[in-house]
């Protein structure tokens, strides 16, 4: 059922940061080319940090971290991509991936062009495309009013932001708004609230065309408790941020973990925890949670 009811939608976006939307991605592969992620990029901690630090350019590892769940194993090609160094100089935990990623946005120009030619290489169908193309940094009021810069930081602040916003203001990837516009299905992937699940819901142009979109919007929830101010989010908390950012109610559908299987008008249960890792999805209940939704009328 799951494959049948999904491979007759035409186009599926799923938006968010590297592990929780790289998960879904990869849960959703089958669907090859109908599929699209639009990734956030405002990481600066890390490889990508530190490439950040040196050079102007977009924070390519939430972009390498969904490629790299979406390329076929085993291959020499994802193994290289995948490759931390280790050693006493500079390269010393870097990823490749990250370096390589860099290496082609100078040589192609467009960081979307150097996402494609990985995709050929690592023989990828799901086209994955950055939130924008333009450098930005996540910034955050705290509750006294002052400015929290850097992704980095806002993920140790220990109170809830009184606003995110986007420094600077950057334009989205106008091929994530065309996937946006086509979509019949639009994803908002688990993840860390604020630092990924948050920063493509903050450009205007992203947050207007999910808001003017005929589309079915499903929100996926996390499995546990994240290590950061967010977790004391509830629900209702989340679905509020999202809705200021978007200006509207447009959730339909909710998918949350749970031992058994509940469907509900807006918020569903599944049991979805991986056999091998109690904080990722397991891939194919996932995927059947998702059709399950989407099949559901109510």
């Amino acid at each position: 059922m799951m494959k049948q009811e999904l491979n007759s939608v035409d186009s599926i976006v799923a938006i968010g940061g590297g592990h929780g939307l790289g998960r879904v991605l990869s849960s959703l592969s089958f669907l090859g080319p109908k599929l699209t992620g639009i990734v956030t990029t405002t990481d600066n901690g890390g490889s990508t940090g530190r490439i950040r630090q040196d050079e102007t350019t977009i924070a390519w590892g939430d972009l390498r971290n969904c490629l790299s769940q979406l390329a076929h194993r085993p291959a020499i090609g994802t193994m290289l991509f995948d490759h931390r160094f280790n050693g006493d100089n500079e390269l010393n935990g870097h990823n490749l991936g990250n370096i390589i990623l860099y290496a082609l946005e100078q040589l192609c120009v467009r960081p979307l062009e150097a996402i494609k030619l990985i995709r050929t290489i690592l023989k990828i169908e799901t086209r994955v495309i950055p939130m924008s193309e333009s450098p930005t940094h996540l910034s955050a009021l705290n509750a006294q009013g002052e400015t929290v810069f850097g992704e980095m930081n806002v993920d140790d602040m220990k109170e809830i932001p009184s606003q995110l916003t986007l420094a600077p203001n950057v334009a989205a990837t106008c091929e994530a708004l065309q996937a946006i516009n086509k979509a019949d299905i639009i994803i908002i992937a688990p993840g860390s609230f604020f630092t990924s699940v948050m920063p493509p819901l903050l450009i205007p142009s992203i947050a207007n065309a999910i808001k003017d979109s005929s589309a079915k919007v499903i929100l996926i929830d996390n499995l546990t408790s994240e290590p950061s101010c967010a977790s004391s989010l509830t629900l209702d908390d989340k679905i509020e941020w999202i809705n200021q950012s978007i200006s509207t109610n447009r959730i339909n559908k909710i998918i949350r973990n749970s031992d058994a299987v509940d469907i509900g008008e807006l918020v569903s249960y599944f049991p979805l925890v991986s056999d091998h890792h109690l904080g990722l999805h397991h891939k194919e209940a996932l995927a059947e949670a998702i059709a399950t939704v989407v099949s559901h009328k109510a």
